[in-house]
Parts: C-alpha cells; structure tokens; sequence
C-alpha cells in the first residue's frame, strides 16, 4: 500500500524553484510541517474589549486571520428585517402548537431588533466576518495534540471552530497575509462586536526600536521576543533600574543586557562591588581599574585640561564637599563653611587656581586637605567656634588621611578611563569605605561621560546601588545624576538587592521615578506590597514578581508591561554567569598557560583576585 501522504494532491513543483504542498482533507503539508485550519462559526453573545487575548497570545504557531466584509446599509437593514421576521415566525407557530419556549430563538430575535435599531439610527454598521485559525505542527502527532489544546482554549472562550474538511488549502491560503477569504465562512457583526476581534491589545511590547535595540528574553505570555531599546527617542530618559532579592538573577540580566549593547555599539562603564564583570571585561578587550591597589587610585581633587570645563574648579570643590560627608557624616554649616576654605588652601598650596592656565599643576591630594584644616584651626585670629569645627573635621579625616585607608587617597592622578567597555572593580576595598570608592568611581565616570564628545550612547551600571542610597549624602549625588543623564546621551542603570530600603528613602524613590526602564524580577515577601504600590502593578503582575523563577522579571516602561525570561547563548551564559559550581567547572576547563580566568587586561595585580 502507497505511504498516505503520497495519495495527497501536490500544488507546486520544486523543479521550478517553489515550495510543494500536499493537500488532505483537513491537512495541508508543506515544507517543513503540517497545518490544519479551523472555521470559528460560534462566537459568545457578549464580549469585551481583548476578549480574544488569550489565543491571540496562544504560545503555539498559529495563524489567525479576521476578514471583514462592510454590508451596505440597504442590504443590512433587508437581512435584518428578513431575519427578525423568520424568528418572530417560527416563535409565534411554536406557541401557537404549545411548544416550550426556545430561549435561543427569543435571544436572537432581540438581538437582531436591537441591531436593526442601531444601524436605522446610524450608531452602528453591520459586517460580514469571517475568522480562521491555522494551527501548525512539525508532525501529525504534534499536530492532533496542538488541536485539542486550541480546541479547548477556544471552548473556554465560548467560540465553536469546527475543521475546513476538504477545503484545507483554501484554508490555508485565507490565513497568510494576502487579504484573500477562499472559505467565505462569514458570520454578521455590528461595529460594536467587530471592533472587539481586532487585536489593539497585545502581550508584546510597542515601541520604537532603533539600532540600539537589545533582546532580553522570551515573552512568558507568547512566544515572541521581547525586544527593547532604552536609547530611543520615545523615552522620557535613557535611565534603567533592576531591582530584585538577593540571587533572584539581576546581575545575571544586567550583565546580559550589558554584553549585548556592546554589541549595538553603546558605550558602557560599570563600577563592580564583587569583581563579577571581569571575565565579561577580558573576553570583550574592556579596560579593568581596581580600586584599592597601586594602580586604582582616583583623586577627587584632579582638574581636566584647560579649556574642557570652565566650572570644572567650582565643580571638584563641590564633589569634595560630598565625598568628605559620605566618609564623617553630614556636615554642620560651620563645617561645611571651614572645608570650603580649606579645599581653595589646599589647591593654592600647588599652585592651582579658578585660573584654567594653572590647572596643569599636579592636583593636592587628602592630607593635603587635612594639613589646611590643621592649618586653618591654628590660624590665630580664628573663631573659636571655627578653630574647633576645623580640627575636629581633620581629626574624623584621620583614618582617610594618615591611618589605614591612608593608601587609597595617596595619588595625585587618576587612573585613565575609557575604551568601549570599563570595569571598575571595588573588590579589593575594605567593606568600610565601599561606599567611597563607589562615590569615587561614580564621580570619575561622570566626569570622564561629560568631559567627552561621542556619536554613540553611553551606559554606566551601576551594581548593588543600595550601598550609595543608603548614604544621604551619596544619594543626592546619585539622584542629580539620574537627572541630568539625558543631556549627555547617558543611560543610568542602577541594580539593587536591598528594594524595602530604596522605596523608604526618598532621594530612593526619586531615582526610581526618574528610570523610564524598570526591570523587577522576584522580590522578597516583605516587600512585595510596596513594589505593589509603588509600581502600580496588577494582581497577575504582583504574583509574577511573587512567583518569578530564578532570572525571569517585569519590564515596566510607562504603561507598557510584559514578562520575560532570560536567552542566553552558551557562550554568553559562560561569560555572565555567577553561579559557583559552574565558575569551579570553568575554571577546571582553563588551560593554565591562559592564566586566571578573572583577570582582567589592565590589571597587574594577580595576586588581587581569590
């Protein structure tokens, strides 16, 4: 006996150049699977707008085509007359014969009264639609399981969809985008009903996406990617915020989204607490700065060029005066006012200036600026008030200046930034002034961000941002930068475990409100009503993120929402990852001519990473 396959008509010849299609009696096989088509001719009697999502956004390969057909109004109101008179009919002979009651037959009697009456008033048209749904499978197998699953979607919907028998490549053909109904299965709809088909809701993402666009994932609500481009002009900023519990998988997706804007052609800074970035830094020829050896050092006090930046002495006094309050604690006026006269002393005592001719002088450093406090509170002719604020404030100086944090501050250059990707690493700083030396690597980006001209869009990411928003001082900081990111073409990405503290502060909150991307994967139970709260979110959105596997979040941009799962790529998931047991397996896998796999290219302290 011939296969079953081979009794099938055949359309098309490969020979000359086009695809074959074999055609069943309710299967048509072209290359590459089998499609059948379904016929819906029942739809519910009352509907709301997106009644239909849930197949629109069925995550199988469907096909699913409205034709519609606008009925003159002369037509229309002879069919409807026609149609009314036929139901009355039939209702009035069955009570005439004693027969009980066809509450379907009343029901579509005053429905077509009802249309009649909105169409004679001109509130409304009558169409003629037809809607067929082609579902697609590599297998008959797969095929029979994709239709019982769509046949109970549907069921669920109160739709009735019945096979195109016989007709299965016209069915087919009525579903591509040819705008061609070969089945002429069309069933009558008033505007109000019609509308209600058309898929104007939708679990993808709108926007406009530019050359800058990255791929996050795949869409948890269908099968589509979700795509996105925080660069594009539609945005109120480029500023993007993840916030998550702890090994809910946000550096994982930072680092994702990171390594793929490279690709698009943005340039990225990173300030890294943990040293998690440098293996990504090394396989993309990034630049490493490890604060805390001989060859991070950042000097607060440094001055660029003359001619970049004519603010640019009014500026570094003013960061100084944020710094010093990040390392002793928010400053009285006093203080504030005896500081300010020691940073001008310290920059005059190496000759520098608000003279851009002078600032080609090496800049003063720390003790530099302890030995002015000293100074200014031994001045005699001093306050007493005065005296005391500046020697209590180079006292609180003390560990920074000559104690044990002394060699961080010790420089008077900095350590160059740029290239298409840096990695600042905060590793090797003790736990005590992380703080600073993110506040220091915050400030040197920025600098270098404004300093500088591009054609291209700049990241700078920042990684577990609780430790600035947790300092008021480094936290207004940070907010001020939020702000002004935009003029500069720069797109701030803050990444948080530690969401119950941001959403209590309020210099938190204004970050947060100032981040057109919000990414929020799962969160604890204890902050699960804020996020709710703060985020507007939904109660299906609200166990998302309750429930959220490991890596998966919501994307909120405005009103625009949609869940996501991380792609990654083998060798983006090698270079991304943050697991243990598979850094330990890579690791094993390294040739040890290649060396360690964490170090970095700028770096020349190997003996700086475990």
């Amino acid at each position: 006996m011939k296969p079953f396959q081979n009794l099938w008509p055949r359309t098309g010849s490969p020979a000359l150049g086009g695809p074959a299609v074999h055609v069943g009696a309710r299967h048509v096989q072209i290359e590459g699977g089998v499609a059948q088509t379904l016929v819906v001719i029942g739809y519910p009697r009352e509907v709301t707008a997106g009644w239909a999502e849930p197949l629109l956004a069925y995550p199988g390969q469907l096909d699913i085509s409205f034709h519609l057909e606008p009925v003159p109004a002369a037509t229309a109101a002879t069919r409807l007359r026609k149609r009314r008179a036929r139901l009355e009919s039939a209702h009035r002979t069955s009570t005439a014969q004693g027969r009980v009651e066809d509450p379907h037959q009343i029901t579509a009697a005053a429905d077509a009264a009802e249309i009649a009456d909105r169409i004679a008033t001109g509130q409304g048209r009558l169409f003629r639609v037809a809607t067929y749904i082609t579902v697609h499978a590599p297998t008959l197998e797969a095929l029979e399981a994709e239709l019982q699953q769509v046949h109970a979607l549907c069921a669920s919907l109160l739709v009735d969809a019945v096979p195109a028998t016989f007709r299965s490549l016209q069915g087919w053909i009525s579903t591509l985008p040819l705008g061609t109904d070969l089945l002429k299965a069309g069933r009558s709809m008033d505007t109000d009903a019609a509308a209600t088909l058309l898929p104007f809701t939708s679990p993808e993402l709108v926007a406009d996406l530019g050359e800058t666009t990255v791929v996050y994932g795949t869409n948890t609500h269908s099968s589509g990617l979700v795509a996105w481009d925080r660069f594009c002009g539609g945005l109120d900023n480029h500023n993007s915020v993840i916030l998550a519990r702890s090994g809910a998988g946000k550096s994982y997706l930072a680092k994702l989204e990171l390594l793929r804007s490279l690709l698009v052609g943005v340039q990225a800074t990173v300030i890294d607490p943990e040293g998690e970035y440098l293996r990504l830094a090394e396989a993309v020829g990034g630049t490493v700065l490890r604060m805390g050896t001989p060859q991070g050092r950042l000097n607060p006090f440094a001055l660029p060029p003359e001619g970049v930046d004519e603010q640019a002495f009014t500026n570094r006094a003013l960061f100084v005066h944020t710094l010093i309050a990040a390392m002793v604690g928010e400053l009285s006026a006093t203080e504030k006012t005896v500081l300010d006269r020691a940073v001008i002393t310290a920059y005059a005592e190496v000759g520098i200036t608000r003279d851009a001719s002078t600032w080609g002088q090496d800049p003063p450093v720390l003790a530099d600026l302890a030995a002015a406090l000293e100074e200014l509170a031994n001045a005699p002719g001093q306050g007493e008030e005065t005296g005391r604020a500046a020697q209590e404030l180079a006292d609180r100086l003390e560990p920074y200046t000559r104690g044990s944090h002394a060699a961080l501050f010790d420089s008077s250059r900095n350590t160059h930034l740029g290239g298409h990707l840096s990695v600042v690493s905060l590793k090797e700083l003790p736990d005590e002034v992380r703080t600073v030396g993110m506040l220091l690597a915050l400030d040197a980006t920025w600098r270098h961000v404004t300093a500088t001209t591009t054609t291209r869009p700049r990241a700078v990411v920042v990684d577990e941002a609780w430790l600035l928003l947790q300092d008021p001082a480094a936290a207004r900081y940070l907010a001020r930068l939020a702000k002004a990111g935009r003029k500069h073409w720069v797109g701030l990405t803050l990444i948080t475990q530690d969401v119950g503290d941001v959403l209590d502060s309020e210099l938190g909150r204004v970050v947060i409100a100032n981040a057109a991307t919000q990414i929020l994967l799962k969160q604890a139970p204890q902050n699960l009503d804020r996020v709710a709260e703060t985020f507007h979110l939904s109660s299906g959105e609200t166990h998302l993120v309750n429930t959220a596997p490991r890596g998966c979040a919501l994307l909120v941009a405005g009103h625009q929402r949609v869940g996501f799962g991380p792609l990654a790529s083998a060798a983006e998931h090698r270079l991304i990852t943050s697991d243990p047991a598979e850094l330990a397996a890579l690791r094993d896998e390294q040739p040890e001519e290649s060396g360690h796999p964490d170090h970095g290219p700028e770096t020349h302290d190997p003996a700086g990473e475990a």
